[in-house]
């Protein structure tokens, strides 16, 4: 029985794998889903990464743990292995980060990372950069490869983001030692998945292992995501 540690991306929160969580379970494993403090200005990359170690600790995890890094989570994701045993790192739809390196660094000389139609909607940009969105915006580009409920429900859920641990560098000088995986979403509305697989391919040295759907699998797809992340 594996334990995965779920990490969700921004504007989320640890609901959003509400979906996800019971499929896993029902294939014999079981997950934690941490709140990261998105709407805090102060945490840091390494800051989230040891909430997530210490859920996982709590939770009575052992060294069988599978992190997953949703979107902005995957900057997250891989610096959990340097606070506790972990099998493998799936950066799922993820931003994938460089060691040494911001995601804003990385961001900005790579443009094509996420779309164009993701960089011209409205949003609010509050004090220090934070952005939120208004729930007719957000239901209508990020879910919408999921029903209209979920749409509707997600959308009520978003929180306002703080871009803290997108500033400052990764804090790894290498990738950890335990098993990487990177899952690419074939109908990606925000990460490009052209940029995703050549990434991949260049940065990782993998194949990606495809998904069909947008940007959350977790809401659109729980269990084709579930069968993708068990094998």
């Amino acid at each position: 029985m594996a334990t995965f540690g779920l990490i969700h991306g921004a504007w989320h929160g640890a609901w959003c794998w509400e979906r996800l969580i019971p499929e896993l379970e029902r294939r014999g494993h079981r997950a934690v889903a941490v709140d990261l403090p998105c709407d805090d200005p102060g945490p840091g990359i390494m800051d989230n990464a040891r909430l997530v170690a210490g859920a996982l600790d709590e939770a009575g995890a052992g060294d069988d743990v599978v992190v997953v890094g949703h979107s902005l989570g995957g900057i997250v994701a891989p610096v959990v292995p340097r606070l506790r045993p972990v099998r493998r790192v799936v950066f799922l739809a993820a931003l994938i980060p460089r060691p040494g390196r911001s995601l804003g660094d990385v961001l900005a000389s790579e443009p094509d990372a996420t779309t164009e139609e993701f960089a011209k909607l409205p949003r609010h940009v509050g004090d220090q950069g934070s952005v939120s969105w208004d729930p007719e915006v957000a239901e209508s580009f990020f879910y919408r490869a999921c029903d209209p409920d979920t749409a509707r429900w997600a959308a009520a859920r978003l929180r306002t983001q703080y871009w803290t641990t997108s500033r400052e560098p990764c804090p790894l000088d290498r990738w950890p030692d335990c098993e990487l995986v990177s899952m690419v979403c074939t109908g990606d509305e925000l990460v490009t998945p052209d940029w995703s697989r050549r990434i991949t391919r260049d940065v990782l040295g993998l194949e990606p292992v495809e998904l069909p759907g947008g940007h959350f699998p977790m809401l659109g797809i729980p269990a084709e995501l579930a069968d993708a992340l068990v094998a």
